[in-house]
């Protein structure tokens, strides 16, 4: 990883390129031009992600001490917080432009993760935990990687095997029907997928006869009584590779702290989500070969 300071020159470089060159591209908001620019936000939000800062404004007090030769005109964090809301869709730009720098595995991964968004005991009735439309509102929903209950929604990602890197994401109901996300990822993108690799809660004929009308074999782990008759190797191949998804959701809701988002409503849940799998992909794919 680059030292700090070089990454936020580096990171800086990458998003200003972006704008230039059209692959972001912001719209202009009434009235006057800010000093601080949205490309020195957009910077700040991905390398507090990449050193996996939890605070906002613990970050920026950190700039102010250490980097504010860098940003001479941060604003206050009540308007650093809005106007990288405003942004939310310039990271989705950029994790869209990145990804797009490394060929897609034809085999690829689904799968969901838990986001909380408050401790299950301090539920006490209907809250403001809403996204657009009515079917997204935070519920109860269970972490079988933690074997816990939590309460809040689902990141759903479709990831590549080899690589990786995020194709696309959603962010779900808590107690999603699983094989209805991979539907929705799958959409749009069916002809570049030769095969998907599962867990067990997208079994079913029905998803699995709708994957191979649109050319795609699913992949399941097998259950017990499969595994009597299925090779020792292949069961270690699926195993192993199963896991690389597993790794993704490490590197993005552990060490870049989503899970810890910290968020007071569905519209700044949804920017750091944005921001945080921009940041993922540029450390797969644009920060590789910087050691």
């Amino acid at each position: 990883m680059l030292a700090t300071e070089l990454l936020f020159v580096y990171v800086y470089c990458l998003v200003d390129d972006a704008i230039k060159a059209g692959a972001l591209r912001i719209p202009r908001r009434p009235g006057p031009v800010p000093a601080c620019t949205d490309a020195e936000l957009l910077t700040i939000a991905l390398v507090r992600h990449l050193l996996g800062r939890r605070s906002e404004n613990g970050f920026l007090a950190e700039i102010r001490r250490d980097w504010l030769h860098l940003f001479p005109r941060l604003p206050d964090q009540p308007e650093v917080n809005r106007r990288t809301r405003w942004l939310w869709g310039g990271f989705e730009q950029l994790r869209a432009a990145w990804a797009a720098s490394v060929p897609a595995d034809r085999v690829q991964q689904i799968d969901t993760s838990a986001l909380p968004v408050r401790h299950c005991s301090r539920v006490r009735g209907p809250d403001q935990w809403t996204g657009p439309g009515n079917d997204l509102a935070a519920r109860f929903g269970r972490d079988g990687a933690h074997a816990e209950w939590f309460y809040g929604f689902r990141l759903a990602v479709r990831t590549d095997l080899g690589s990786r890197v995020v194709r696309a994401w959603s962010i779900v109901p808590a107690a999603v029907n699983e094989r209805e996300t991979g539907t929705d990822l799958v959409c749009g993108d069916a002809a570049m997928i030769d095969a998907l690799l599962l867990d067990k809660g997208f079994s079913g004929s029905a998803f699995a006869a709708e994957m191979t009308a649109a050319g795609i074999e699913v992949i399941i782990p097998p259950t017990r009584a499969q595994r009597r008759t299925m090779p020792k190797l292949v069961q270690r191949l699926i195993a192993k590779f199963r896991n690389r998804v597993e790794a993704s959701f490490k590197e993005i809701t552990d060490q870049m702290e989503l899970a810890r988002h910290g968020a007071h409503c569905f519209e700044g849940l949804l920017t750091r989500t944005a921001a945080t799998l921009a940041a993922h992909a540029l450390l797969l794919t644009a920060l590789t070969d910087q050691g």
